[in-house]
């Protein structure tokens, strides 16, 4: 069992689909994390902003809100209703406690005034400070119960400031019977401005009006409080004007930082030097992120599965077929050349597969021929032999028939033998392509030697070599007798006799060779067309030499070597062979 779990480890496939699983998890836990991690704080971030944005338009409307009943309480000064103001300068005194009026209105006109001046406003109350006599109005029809009505506990708040407006939290309407409706109450003096100002304000009485708590329902709606959530409006004492949680008295403690179950929020409320302050639960505010977070966590888990599953049978099916094969070649190895492998498919194992079975058919046939290679081997060694023997033979008899010519006193004759000679032992020769220059201009002379006595010295060759060229530079091989060749038969033989030349220069890192005449020339029409021959290979043309060894220059060379033809008619033709200098490699 060991072994076999040891020679699992060491195959490649199961290092394959370890590595391919990591590759495949590595990346895809990390990026899941971090977008995770990404998408969490994000949205994190834009739900605090957003809530603390809810916050700030808040704690404005609240502020209204309280500035809005400020300015009711001040319409026994102001005297505004219906539109219309009643001066402030009358007998303020007289009016209150002989006509029992604010503002010209009898005090239950007035407190009527006040209740429908707002649709939170339930009840109205004016005390009397000269008999402590109480009027009120309210709107529904509800059993009043005065003697529960706080008077005395809200009078203590105007004993510090009398002239200013005082604010009272949340509490249940307790003085109307059977009533549980919570409102806070804004109550303000009335003090007697229409005489001689003294130093102590003089009050004839005391506004009160509740205000429904409903009031606050539309912001609140609008900050989308949980079950579980809090909400205070606080003055400057940390007193509590109003909770969701039905909470009064104070909250010092709420002015905790955020923790890891609660996020606390707070804006201030200028007009009552106060804030408010909202304690969200975070399991409740980001349950649609844990939702979503836990969505991700499930695909992320079905993704790992998915992909260890795909890459163990990725690798099952790509070791199977291989597993086959080595089991094949392990028997041909033992010597068995019928063994086959199954191919399923023209995929790469198939075409693997198909190339393993063609290779040992090839093999068996090539044991079988072994011999008769062999044989034919032997064969081809013995014709060998023949072939070396035969130009041997002709060397020697044109050697003695040059023998002959000279004992008999024919020494031209045996002087075009040896050209002769000379020239098919070099084109004979099996040796390289590249033969030093100087090799290639002697062959070239005992070419021209035989032309020579040909036409009765009727054309000259010229060789000019400058300073820079070294004669053992290699050139290819009969590069320059076809071209020669060519100058002769088609340039200085129709115009009867004539010079032909080559000159031998190093320019530009290049060998550059020119062979020129003083012929007939050629017609800007045949020029053409011989250069076009040379540009396209499959150009059909008469001209074999100079085709043949300017494609074999291309080839061996490269293609920025070659020749190039210019010719003028009667003036004659040159052709201009480029070929690369290569220095320290010619040819023995």
């Amino acid at each position: 069992m060991f072994s076999v779990w040891q020679q699992k480890r060491r195959s490649m496939f199961v290092k394959f689909s370890a590595a391919f699983i990591l590759v495949g998890l590595i990346p895809l836990l990390a990026l899941s994390y971090y977008s995770v991690q990404t998408f969490t704080g994000h949205v994190e971030r834009y739900t605090s902003n957003n809530l603390n944005q809810m916050m700030l338009y808040m704690s404005y409307n609240l502020n209204s809100v309280f500035k809005d009943y400020d300015d009711v309480s001040q319409l026994m000064y102001t005297g505004r209703y219906d539109g219309f103001y009643e001066g402030s300068n009358d007998n303020q005194s007289y009016n209150v406690n002989e006509l029992e009026q604010i503002n010209s209105m009898p005090i239950d006109g007035f407190l009527k005034t006040i209740i429908f001046s707002d649709s939170y406003i339930r009840t109205a109350y004016f005390v009397r400070s000269s008999d402590n006599k109480l009027f009120y109005q309210y709107k529904e029809n509800q059993v009043f119960q005065p003697e529960l009505l706080p008077i005395e506990e809200w009078a203590k708040s105007f004993d510090e400031k009398k002239n200013k407006i005082a604010i009272f939290p949340m509490h249940k309407e307790s003085y109307y019977k059977n009533s549980d409706v919570n409102v806070i109450t804004v109550g303000r003096n009335l003090i007697d401005v229409s005489g001689t100002l003294t130093s102590e304000p003089k009050v004839l009485g005391t506004l009160y009006f509740d205000v429904d708590i409903a009031v606050f329902d539309q912001f609140f709606k609008e900050l989308s409080i949980g079950a579980d959530d809090e909400l205070y409006v606080l003055d400057s004492e940390n007193n509590v004007f109003f909770s969701n949680m039905d909470i009064m008295g104070k909250k010092d403690e709420l002015l905790q930082a955020s923790n890891d179950d609660t996020l606390v929020l707070t804006e201030t409320i200028p007009y009552l030097k106060g804030q408010v302050t909202a304690l969200f639960v975070k399991k409740d505010l980001y349950e649609q992120l844990v939702t979503t977070r836990l969505a991700v966590y499930i695909a992320i888990f079905v993704s790992a599965v998915v992909l260890i599953v795909m890459g163990a049978w990725f690798s099952r099916r790509l070791a199977a077929p291989i597993s086959s094969l080595i089991k094949q070649m392990i028997k041909v190895e033992s010597g068995n050349l019928d063994a086959q492998v199954e191919i399923k498919g023209n995929d790469e194992m198939g075409r693997l597969g198909h190339g393993f079975n063609r290779m040992v058919e090839r093999l068996g046939i090539f044991i079988n021929d072994a011999y008769v290679a062999e044989i034919k081997q032997k064969q081809a060694e013995l014709n060998a032999l023949k072939s070396q023997i035969r130009p041997h033979y002709l060397y020697n008899t044109l050697e003695v028939i040059r023998m002959n010519a000279v004992h008999n006193d024919a020494d031209e004759v045996g002087d075009m033998i040896i050209s002769l000679s000379n020239q098919l032992k070099y084109v004979i020769d099996y040796g390289e392509d590249w033969v030093t220059l100087q090799q290639e201009l002697d062959h070239l002379r005992d070419y021209f030697y035989i032309i020579q006595v040909r036409y009765e010295n009727r054309f000259e060759l010229r060789v000019h070599l400058s300073e820079q060229v070294d004669p053992n530079w290699p050139v290819l091989k009969l590069s320059l007798q076809p071209i020669v060749e060519n100058a002769i038969q088609h340039g200085v033989r129709p115009k009867g006799k004539g010079t032909v030349g080559i000159s031998v220069e190093a320019a530009d890192g290049q060998l550059a060779i020119t062979v020129y005449d003083d012929g007939v020339g050629m017609e800007k029409e045949q020029l053409q067309r011989l250069n076009e021959m040379l540009s396209d290979p499959s150009t059909p043309s008469g001209h074999v030499g100079i085709k043949n060894v300017h494609e074999r220059i291309k080839t061996v060379c490269g293609s920025e070597y070659g020749l190039t033809i210019n010719s003028r008619q009667h003036v004659g033709t040159s052709v201009h062979l480029a070929m690369p200098i290569k220095e320290g490699e010619g040819h023995d």
